[in-house]
């Protein structure tokens, strides 16, 4: 059996093209880095502060020149020059701090950490020299006046049939209180309504004529009160005849607290807001009935402080009530009934009498005086402060309707922005 080959189809030759391959985008560069270039005779960074509390290095910083110069001072005052005493090592440990302060600023920083330092040390030795001082003053009188303040007759008691030299068990300052407090509500009752009122027309009026008023009322602040005592004697004493009494030194002591007033009420006044007076007057509101229900009740805070640094000026002053009141050792309760005591007055006789027991006295009624005093500044304080709005206890307001539910197993009905308005009837107006 013989087999057949297979016959192939002829194949047409071809020619190849040679092919270009597709462009490839190139990677993308990574970001060159570029380092600065380090000095090395630049000088170390700063480190940062840290605005909460101070490191040990800060604190060592801090206290280490001051410790170090008390050290220094003490050197330098006891052992080398002559300047022995309490005050010469002060002013040397202060003087010499602020020496060492700029020393180890300028090591460690440049010049803004000096004047830094430098500003910071002599902001804070004034504090504390004016609190030292202060605290010294109380003390010291308290101290001095505290046996007299144990006999409960001191604060009872007037001094009438009592001599300087009796004990403590007998006399008191009574009669002065009471003249004080007569006096300055005297003084009140004339500036309150004279004060404010000149501060109103300062602010509110204006013009030149305030401008006037406000030079008098400003160069009267700063009036001797020896002056406005003369003044009172010449006038009411002499003039219209009238004697020395507790009405006389009223209005002394009136004509020194009038400036200090009218000055503090005039600048809180212009502090209230000009939105204020313009919103009530367009809503066709008066000036006057502005001032009145707008202008007053907001500076209400700032006008109380006014009056009672006045107060604390005039229930401390001695030379006017000298001149027009006198002073009696028994109780006056009567402005015009004749000679009314003061504790100004009381604490001057008992110092001129040169005895130890009316000088105790004297501290006595100054330690009452001077408590007196710091509790009208603490008043005044807790006046200037602005009210507080209590934010607990307070019911929220919410825009949202309120949606109830069930009551009693009752199935719970629509939300009423859900439920068809009842309609009615459409009528044919025919």
């Amino acid at each position: 059996m013989t087999t057949t080959p297979e016959l192939t189809p002829p194949t047409t030759p071809t020619t190849t093209t040679p092919t270009t391959p597709a462009a490839v985008d190139p990677a993308p560069t990574p970001p060159t880095t570029y380092l600065p270039h380090l000095d090395d005779d630049a000088p170390p960074p700063v480190p940062r502060r840290s605005l909460g509390r101070p490191s040990p290095d800060e604190q060592l910083t801090r206290w280490g020149p001051w410790l170090s110069s008390a050290a220094l001072a003490w050197l330098v005052t006891q052992q080398l020059l002559p300047l022995a005493g309490v005050a010469w090592f002060v002013v040397s440990w202060f003087l010499l701090g602020l020496v060492v302060t700029a020393v180890t600023a300028a090591m460690h920083g440049g010049w803004i950490e000096v004047k830094d330092r430098v500003a910071a040390a002599v902001v804070t030795g004034g504090a504390l020299s004016v609190g030292v001082a202060l605290v010294s003053t109380v003390g010291f009188v308290l101290l001095r006046g505290w046996e007299p303040l144990t006999h409960l007759n001191f604060l009872t008691d007037d001094m009438s049939g009592v001599g300087p030299k009796d004990a403590f068990d007998r006399g008191g300052i009574a009669h002065a209180v009471v003249g004080s407090l007569i006096q300055l509500g005297i003084g009140l009752a004339i500036t309150l309504p004279l004060g404010i009122g000149t501060a109103v027309f300062m602010t509110e009026v204006g013009g030149r004529f305030a401008r006037l008023v406000r030079t008098i009322v400003e160069a009267m602040t700063a009036l001797p009160s020896i002056v406005a005592g003369l003044f009172v004697y010449t006038v009411f004493i002499i003039m219209l005849g009238q004697p020395r009494s507790g009405l006389a030194a009223g209005l002394a002591i009136a004509v020194m607290m009038l400036p200090i007033i009218a000055r503090a009420a005039d600048v809180v006044l212009r502090v209230v807001p000009g939105g204020l007076r313009e919103a009530s007057l367009a809503l066709g509101a008066s000036r006057w009935r502005t001032v009145w229900h707008v202008v007053l009740p907001t500076a209400r805070p700032g006008l109380a402080t006014a009056v009672i640094l006045g107060s604390a000026r005039g229930v401390g002053e001695t030379s006017p009530v000298l001149i027009t009141s006198g002073a009696a050792a028994f109780l006056v309760t009567d402005p015009v009934g004749g000679a009314m005591n003061s504790l100004p007055l009381f604490i001057y006789s008992n110092v001129r009498s040169g005895e130890e027991q009316a000088i105790d006295r004297a501290f006595g009624a100054a330690s009452v005086l001077l408590v007196l005093v710091l509790l009208l500044f603490v008043v005044a304080r807790l006046l200037a402060r602005p009210p507080r709005t209590k934010a607990r206890g307070r019911p929220r307001v919410s825009l949202r309707p309120r949606r109830r539910g069930p009551r009693n197993g009752a199935p719970a009905d629509a939300h009423p922005s859900t439920q068809p308005l009842d309609q009615p009837e459409s009528q044919d107006p025919r």
